[in-house]
């Protein structure tokens, strides 16, 4: 008998882009065609959240921890931790990581040193190769588009003049995916796109003279490189064959820049990005594997950046340590049409600080289901008529009395952890 073999997974972060981007989501500003065809064959996920900032998404997508369990510092990750990386490759995957780093020495020179030379780098974290920007210096982080700053396994790299950062990426990543076509991979590709400085691109008028200079208007040929990359990467596995054998999922690391004002549908949407609304939380999550028949492309079930990890390890056959800790659950039943026991509520623990120009910011915590949200200072919010949460309930209904009843034991389950 022949052993199956196990199933590749290619895992998107994009930089953020928030969901009103896309059109499969009912995006009018931005073309998508290869993301939108993505989510038509696959699955895409209507109510999936991350946290309204980069690293605080980064540290739970990689660890599977809510960030009470591990937070350090913004742009810092634990070096104690074990990424899923380390578990993939403990699964017996080939790992590798390409596109934007951003977890080590984060602050500039003369902002809180004493997290100079703190965090994790890409060659402890869990990964046989990296390609990468910003990856273990502070100073002069660089460019990540035109003319990109980009470590590898080998050190700093010297070919990259006259290019663009994200097509070196993609072509790292399918690089890495012929190398290994024969035996099972795991690639995950934080992407640099969309965010901001907002540079042209390739596809920019005026590319050659301008492409390193920033301004928002280039937001909307960004997305759409970010769709055609995306599109590149999905013709890639087409010609090596191993389109039925990876699964890929693209999500969004948090809501987009609040310069950016989009069309959702016949109304205009600001970016969220650094807000608990839903212009700052709620992400796109589109699943692609193969040609399977899932019997569900539209999921409306929670889904948060927790559970990634539970996903990678059951699509691998295997589990994670007795010992370790995980605050996900695997949504592998969605995507393969079945929905034997969805999330209830997810949870969120949010607080950037310490962290260069983070000083706005405080602790938040709250939970949440598709309607309702309850924040730890008694805030209620039904976000399907308040999304951005200008209304708190103040007298409760029979309903809101339920919603509050149930999400404060959620917070009052989280704060007993902590």
């Amino acid at each position: 008998m022949v052993e199956q073999r196990k199933q590749n997974i290619i895992l998107i972060l994009a930089d953020d882009l928030g969901f009103e981007c896309l059109g499969c989501y009912g995006g009018k500003s931005y073309n998508t065609p290869n993301l939108d065809a993505m989510a038509a064959s696959g699955t895409q996920f209507t109510h999936a959240y991350a946290l309204p900032l980069c690293t605080p998404t980064r540290a739970q997508i990689m660890t599977g921890k809510y960030n009470f369990r591990n937070w350090k510092a913004f742009g810092i990750l634990d070096p104690n931790e074990k990424t899923f990386g380390h578990y993939m490759q403990h699964a017996g995957y080939k790992t590798c990581i390409t596109g934007k780093w951003q977890l080590w020495s984060y602050n500039p020179p003369s902002f809180e040193p004493e997290w100079r030379g703190k965090g994790m780098l890409p060659e402890n974290a869990g990964f046989d190769e990296f390609f990468l920007w910003h990856a273990g210096h502070t100073e002069d982080k660089g460019s990540r588009y035109a003319d990109p700053l980009i470590f590898d396994n080998n050190g700093l790299r010297r070919d990259t003049k006259g290019k663009y950062g994200p097509d070196l990426y993609a072509e790292y990543l399918l690089d890495f995916a012929k190398r290994y076509q024969n035996q099972p991979f795991f690639i995950y590709y934080p992407m640099a796109l969309t965010h901001g400085p907002f540079m042209p691109t390739p596809d920019s008028p005026g590319w050659i003279e301008n492409r390193h200079k920033g301004n928002v208007g280039n937001f909307k040929c960004m997305v759409e490189y970010a769709d055609k990359i995306v599109g590149r990467i999905m013709n890639g596995l087409d010609d090596l064959g191993l389109h039925d054998d990876t699964l890929v999922m693209f999500i969004g690391d948090n809501g987009s820049p609040t310069e950016v004002v989009s069309m959702l549908g016949n109304q205009t949407f600001r970016g969220g990005k650094g807000k608990s609304t839903d212009a700052g939380t709620r992400v796109p999550l589109i699943a692609s594997w193969g040609d399977s028949e899932t019997g569900t492309n539209v999921c409306d079930d929670l889904v948060d950046c927790s559970d990634f990890l539970p996903t990678m390890m059951e699509v691998a056959g295997t589990s994670l340590p007795s010992q370790a800790i995980c605050d996900g659950q695997s949504f592998l039943p969605q995507l393969v049409g079945k929905r034997p026991n969805p999330r209830q509520w997810i949870y969120a623990w949010h607080n950037p600080l310490p962290g260069w120009s983070k000083e706005g910011y405080h602790l938040q915590e709250w939970a949440q289901d598709q309607t309702w949200k309850l924040y730890s200072d008694g805030q209620l919010y039904n976000l399907v008529i308040d999304a951005l949460e200008e209304y708190p309930i103040e007298e409760d209904t029979e309903e809101s009395k339920i919603a509050r009843k149930n999400l404060q034991s959620v917070l009052s389950h989280m704060k007993q952890q902590q």
